[in-house]
């Protein structure tokens, strides 16, 4: 007798209990709708047959795939490649575990058959799924090869985050780069980030850039920066000639300059007054529009003026005015002369600062490790600021001949004359356009007969974290463990993460990854129909990307389930956000969490950022939401559409002709489109209840909101709270997807077959940990394929 024999016969009576409300109709129609549910798992149990025998190849899995399958996956060219006509044995499945994990994959999504074709129940459907995977997880999963990874730059964003933490500036010079390009849904995959001679020469002027923000070199501070007057900027007081600004009536002009620091600088002006009346012209020299001196004007246009005055200004871009103050116009007066004052400027200048600040900037002394006392240690000063600068920069140890090579353009410098400030910005110049920086090199010791793969080094892996948590370099703590060799400890890697997620630069994860797992970066291009959505501007724009990236942070920060992505019972509003969705209670500008207080909202797919950018401009697209949920919810993206199947037309010059669900209903006929669409749709449907910027609605023109729907595998549901259900119920794809996306966004490649194990591994170890988000990157930082590097071809 059986162990499930033992058990029912002793409690029998307890069964007949349960077993009378597995029969009921309500507990059947729950069945249905929400398969992982506890007790439609109990009432399966009980309803089986005791001595069922178990799904085995022979008897379930080889006559369903020869019923359902292989009459079309045969031949010389059977779709998508796979051909299961020659899969008679279980052996055959364990040798082709690539392409049976699609099949499995194919059939729990219900993707095959194709509509129109035999369907398989839901019970022989699920064990040829399981059998499958249960099958190829026993065959064991040995992961062999880390993957190969291009040699890859840093993108814009790494760029600018890169160099501010190297030299303590802001100033974002990638924004002016050519846009990256994006691979396998990310802008940091090596194998698309060329490098073009446009890119390079932006690398060469930012370079110069940089280096002058960041240090000061005193041969360039004793300037004068000379405008004449067609450089000065008029006031509609003014008009310019070949003389010079004619000020004919009280008014400003000036020019915009940046003052490099803070100091002392001697403003200039050459001018003279057409002079009337008893008082001589007036002019005052300003510092954006505030007086700092006013001067007597009494030099006429043979014999101008040049006028000087010294103040100190601070660092930045300032407004250098001058102000005519006292206009004055008599027409009774007999001599023409008399009549009119006016005054004429006919060139300024700016010179300064005079002289070297006496507290240095901080970028300087963070970078400038000695100062030279003379030219006798001069030498000693260069190598140290230049050893610490680019070991820095290179996320390593400088080797001896690059110090070298760096310290000779610097002795260049001084033996034509350069100060020593400026013999080290221009080795800094060096550094930073040099591949070591610009790109992530892992180079290794030379391999060993038969090695296939070498574990990277400290610093590496130091690199690779830095730039896949934070997408900056190492930071000094990172550093020191890399050179004590300790990096690599679990116990020390696991804490070094955790401290990451904490800090404030692991905001970079919402903004890089986040941003493009979701693709609310399309939020920057969107354009709702204003004149439907009079609501929706740059400021909504903006706060439907805060509100998910500071989402996103808080389940990261504070390490809360991924599952909170799908389903959660709060999210983050300002004033106007809160009114868009309809939430009382929540006023100004700045975000604070709420807790909601209905099923409606909650998750990512509820948010309006995710709702706007899978929008049309005039209307809500359940297709392109039903393909965001497929492709970044589920991982199962839908294939393109076959050629010559017209897109549903908006009809932009004339009405719309009937619902959004009944011209779907209309396009989905077309035996082509059927078996996509029956995935795509009905997930769209159910968040018919959003508009094309995420407001709740009930109505849609003049016809109700049919937000039901029924997916391939049977389940059903009326409105985004029950879809979620449905979604939630399907946890172990959407843990599966965002453990291959967080995979490939820290690796800076796509996946292939051999990842798949990997990947496993991962979605396995954060179910196992209750999916906590920290579980994920940790799994992601412990696997294989990215502690290593392959090392042959």
């Amino acid at each position: 007798m059986t162990f499930r024999r033992l058990f029912f016969t002793a409690n029998a009576g307890l069964l007949l209990a349960i077993a009378a409300v597995c029969f009921a109709p309500q507990t059947v129609k729950t069945a249905t709708a929400f398969p992982s549910h506890p007790s439609t798992l109990l009432c399966t149990y009980i309803l089986a047959d005791a001595d069922n025998p178990p799904v085995t190849f022979d008897r379930n899995v080889h006559p369903f795939i020869d019923q359902y399958c292989s009459s079309c996956h045969s031949g010389v060219k059977p779709p998508g490649g796979i051909d299961l006509s020659s899969s008679a044995t279980e052996s055959s499945v364990t040798k082709n575990s690539v392409v049976w994990n699609k099949v499995a994959d194919m059939l729990q999504n219900a993707q095959m058959p194709p509509i129109g074709s035999p369907q398989p129940d839901s019970i022989a459907r699920s064990q040829v799924t399981s059998w499958i995977q249960s099958t190829l997880s026993k065959s064991g999963c040995v992961i062999t090869d880390p993957g190969r990874v291009t040699l890859r730059r840093l993108n814009r964003d790494e760029y600018n985050n890169t160099v501010r933490d190297l030299l303590g500036v802001d100033i974002h010079p990638a924004d002016d780069f050519p846009s990256d390009d994006v691979g396998y849904g990310f802008d940091n995959i090596g194998d698309v980030l060329s490098m073009s001679p446009l890119l390079l020469e932006k690398y060469l002027s930012a370079a110069e850039k940089l280096v002058h923000a960041a240090i000061i070199d005193p041969e360039s501070l004793d300037t004068t920066a000379h405008f004449e007057a067609d450089k000065i900027i008029g006031c509609p007081a003014s008009s310019t000639t070949a003389e010079g600004v004619d000020l004919f009536s009280n008014g400003e002009v000036g020019v915009d300059y940046k003052f490099p620091m803070d100091g002392e600088y001697i403003l200039r002006v050459r001018a003279y007054g057409d002079q009337a009346g008893p008082d001589p012209a007036k002019m005052a020299l300003r510092i954006d529009h505030a007086d700092v001196k006013t001067l007597d004007v009494r030099q006429d246009k043979d014999l101008p003026g040049v006028f000087n005055f010294r103040t100190h200004v601070s660092a930045g871009v300032h407004r250098f005015g001058v102000a005519f103050l006292n206009d004055y116009y008599d027409p009774s007066q007999k001599d023409p002369n008399d009549r009119d004052r006016n005054l004429i400027i006919e060139r300024v200048a700016i010179e300064g600062p005079m002289s070297m600040p006496k507290v240095l900037p901080e970028t300087e002394k963070r970078i400038i490790m000695r100062w030279p006392t003379g030219d006798a240690d001069r030498d000693v000063c260069v190598r140290a600021t230049l050893s610490r600068f680019a070991t820095r920069a290179f996320r390593r140890p400088v080797t001896v001949d690059e110090l070298t090579r760096l310290v000779a353009i610097a002795h260049r410098a001084t033996a034509s004359g350069a100060s020593f400030e400026r013999s080290v910005q221009l080795a800094m110049e060096a550094v930073l356009v040099s591949p070591s920086f610009l790109f992530h090199v892992e180079s290794g010791p030379p391999t060993k007969a038969g090695e296939k793969s070498q574990k990277l080094n400290d610093y590496q892996l130091a690199a690779r974290l830095s730039y896949f948590v934070w997408s900056t370099m190492p930071d000094d703590e990172l550093s020191k463990l890399a050179a004590a060799g300790a990096l690599h400890k679990p116990a020390v890697l696991e804490a070094q993460v955790k401290r990451m997620l904490q800090s404030p630069r692991a905001h970079s994860l919402a903004t890089n990854f986040a941003d493009q797992w979701l693709q609310i970066r399309k939020l920057a291009t969107v354009a709702p129909d204003p004149q439907r959505f009079t609501d929706f501007n740059d400021a909504m724009r903006a706060s439907m990307r805060t509100e998910t990236e500071m989402y996103f942070d808080y389940i990261a920060a504070h390490d809360r389930s991924i599952l909170e992505f799908l389903d959660s019972d709060y999210t983050f509003m300002n004033g106007p956000l809160a009114r868009h969705y309809g939430y009382g209670g929540v006023d100004g500008d700045t975000f604070r969490f709420v807790r909601l207080t209905d099923h409606v909202r909650g998750g990512v797919l509820t948010q309006a950022s995710v709702l706007t950018v899978t929008s049309n401009p005039t209307r809500t697209s359940p297709v392109k939401r039903g393909r965001w949920v497929l492709e970044e919810i589920f991982g199962t993206p839908p294939p393109p559409p076959p050629p010559g199947v017209p897109q549903l037309d908006d009809q932009k010059h004339g009405a719309l002709v009937g619902t959004i669900r009944q011209r779907l209903e209309q396009h989905r006929s077309n035996p082509a489109c059927a078996n996509c669409h029956a995935r795509l749709d009905p997930i769209g449907f159910g968040l018919e209840n959003f508009d094309a910027t995420g407001r709740w609605r009930t109505q849609d023109g003049d016809a109700g909101i049919d937000a039901t729907g029924q997916l391939p595998d049977g389940s059903s549901f009326d409105g985004p709270a029950q879809l979620k259900v449905i979604v939630m119920g399907k946890k172990a794809q959407f843990v599966h997807c965002l453990s291959e996306k967080m995979l490939i966004f820290a690796l800076g490649r796509g996946l292939g077959d051999n990842d798949r194990c990997t990947v496993d591994a991962i979605a396995k170890q954060v179910t196992d940990s209750k999916y906590r988000f920290s579980s994920l990157v940790d799994a992601v930082v412990e696997s294989k394929p990215f502690q290593e590097r392959r090392t042959g071809p």
